[in-house]
């Protein structure tokens, strides 16, 4: 497999998994390409790697740099602005989690302590109900504060753990 393929293959599927995990397939496309790539890459480049409009790219990248997992470069004497995507996996991996906290688990969290609170009167549908979005709560509550601390590492040891298992 050539080079060029093998760039291609990888853009498409981390792409089709990103699209799996609830993030936007051009969004996962751009990001591949970012962080394969050794040099900054201006918005123009994206545009014709990945044959997508200027407003695609440039909604899409907007989200990686909110993101926080793309940054915006300048190169002197240029006026084109340039995108990098964090290299560093561990850190990688620490952004993700933290966003998807943030925009998913929180949310989330807030919902079922709200729904689990009611009242419930003495029917068994309305006790389940509460007894289940209670569970559920504790449950995501144990998974967020996990993640917090898996965060709060310099060092993600998690990561180091689980590449260490799948050798």
């Amino acid at each position: 497999m050539e080079m060029r393929e093998a760039q291609h293959k990888f853009i498409q599927t981390w792409g089709s998994l990103g699209s799996q995990w609830g993030i936007n397939k051009t969004m996962a496309q751009i990001h591949a390409f970012l962080m394969v790539s050794i040099e900054p890459i201006s918005m123009e480049e994206i545009m014709n790697e990945l044959q997508i409009s200027r407003g695609n790219a440039s909604m899409n990248i907007r989200a990686l740099i909110d993101w926080g997992i793309v940054y915006k470069e300048s190169k002197a004497g240029e006026r084109k602005e340039y995108f990098t995507a964090e290299k560093n996996l561990d850190e990688l991996a620490t952004i993700i989690a933290r966003e998807r906290s943030k925009r998913e688990i929180k949310p989330a969290l807030k919902v079922l302590k709200e729904v689990s609170s009611i009242k419930a009167n003495k029917s068994k549908l309305e006790q389940h109900f509460v007894d289940q979005t209670g569970q559920l709560y504790d449950f995501l509550l144990k998974v967020d504060n996990t993640l917090d601390r898996i965060t709060e590492y310099k060092e993600n040891w998690l990561t180091k753990l689980v590449i260490k298992l799948m050798k």
